[in-house]
């Protein structure tokens, strides 16, 4: 009998012990998270946007993150928002991270100016990591934005461009093709251009290497653009083929430039690419001309404004902070997105087979944990609404996953970031689910 007390004792006491111990967990995560509750909304169906959508009110720029390249809930999520954005708020340009050629037979698509499928349109994207736009969710919102265009005039209809920088060859294709017609001379300029690259046999890494040697493509390139310029002088402002092989032409030289820093600086040849897209994204919007309200859809290394993040330590920019400085009185507003494990679509290394990976949870004290420790469910964070407390203007890892992608190494995948500085908005989504390449 006093041994079963005893047993019972022993028992009662552990039972105690670990009801004190919830209660010391729940207290703690309470004070770990609490900072957070005020500006955490519920993040369930697309009717829980309409906070965000009053947020952004009237900006005219509105860009759109994601945590990584290879993540479903991130498209669909962003598409839901564009969706909204179009319908309700006017928005009439979408500008992604992604080669202009590419995109602009896409937008042909969307446009109605060709027929097939948006998953026949999106076979133009040919450039590794394909599935970055070859993809069944960006294929379901390109069937979306030609029916809804198809609603609108020729005018009116919503465009769909790339902003990115690597199209070197296949941008200088664009622009002698589409000069034969319209000016041989400035045609012969392309291919002088295609002559000077054509030994590298569209090789980025060694054309780089080459001017190693003091080679250089800059000159016949930069004629060219000159000259394309000329051209589109002549014709009438809304004149798109001269615009588009304008585009072109700058992609181009700026594709050259990069490659050229490619090899010598980091932080130059990412400034190059920032810069690159910051003046495509201002060049569709002066095109559209009054009334242009654009959406950019791009990782959130390139969305966050960079100066709350160790970016700024080595003078790195990004397309958030530029066009925060120079557009703040017509309203920009970004969007950050993370996760706090899943899968995700991406490769071991550049140019790799596609492969679905596992994200681990996230790392104890970031962002990601943070979020998932106040409530493992989707949930939408309004920056305004967080105090200034020391605890929300602490830096903490955010994680940022690329196109490469080691789950058993993450350490270097936390970018140091104060969150409410570095976004307006935040979506987070607890568990992800990988893209589906076409």
């Amino acid at each position: 009998m006093e041994r079963m007390r005893w047993i019972w004792m022993v028992l009662l006491t552990g039972w105690l012990v670990s009801c004190s111990s919830k209660e010391d967990t729940l207290e703690e995560m309470e004070q770990e998270t609490g900072f957070l509750s005020q500006a955490v909304h519920p993040l369930r169906t697309t009717q829980d946007l309409d906070l965000l959508l009053n947020e952004i009110g009237n900006s005219q720029y509105v860009l759109l993150g994601e945590a990584s390249h290879g993540t479903s809930e991130f498209y669909t999520w962003r598409a839901d928002i564009s969706k909204r954005l179009i319908q309700e708020k006017g928005f009439n340009l979408i500008a992604v991270e992604g080669d202009w050629p590419a995109a602009y037979s896409l937008n042909q698509y969307i446009q109605g100016r060709q027929g097939g499928t948006a998953q026949q349109a999106l076979q133009a994207f040919r450039r590794w990591p394909t599935w970055m736009w070859a993809n069944q969710e960006v294929a379901g919102f390109s069937e979306w934005l030609r029916q809804h265009n198809q609603t609108l005039t020729q005018n009116q209809r919503v465009g769909f461009y790339g902003m990115d920088v690597y199209s070197l060859w296949e941008s200088l294709e664009e622009v002698r093709a589409y000069m034969e017609a319209a000016d041989p001379a400035i045609a012969q300029l392309a291919r002088e251009a295609q002559a000077c690259l054509a030994p590298y046999n569209q090789d980025e890494q060694r054309y780089a290497q080459a001017t190693d040697q003091g080679i250089s493509c800059a000159p016949p390139l930069q004629r060219l653009l000159e000259a394309v310029q000329a051209h589109r002088a002549r014709q009438p402002a809304n004149h798109e083929a001269a615009f588009n092989a304008e585009q072109n032409a700058l992609a181009a030289v700026n594709a050259e430039r990069y490659y050229y820093q490619m090899l010598r600086s980091n932080v130059t040849s990412w400034n190059l690419r920032d810069r690159h897209m910051q003046e495509t994204v201002n060049r569709l919007v002066a095109q559209r001309g009054p009334g242009a309200k654009i959406i950019v859809w791009a990782h959130n290394t390139h969305v966050g404004d960079a100066r709350y993040t160790d970016m700024v330590n080595s003078g790195t920019v990004n397309i958030g902070q530029l066009l925060r400085e120079q557009h703040a009185q017509k309203g920009v507003y970004l969007v950050g997105f993370g996760s706090y494990e899943g899968t995700v679509v991406a490769a071991t290394s550049w140019g790799a087979a596609t492969r679905t990976m596992t994200v681990p949870p996230a790392q104890a004290g970031s962002w990601e944990a943070l979020l998932h420790r106040h409530s493992a469910e989707n949930k939408l964070l309004l920056m305004r609404e967080l105090q200034n407390s020391q605890e929300v203007l602490k830096p903490r890892g955010h994680r940022a996953i690329g196109v490469t992608y080691n789950p058993s190494s993450e350490r270097g995948n936390y970018v140091p970031t104060v969150l409410p500085r570095r976004y307006d908005a935040f979506l987070f989504i607890d568990r992800t689910t990988a893209l589906s390449p076409l």
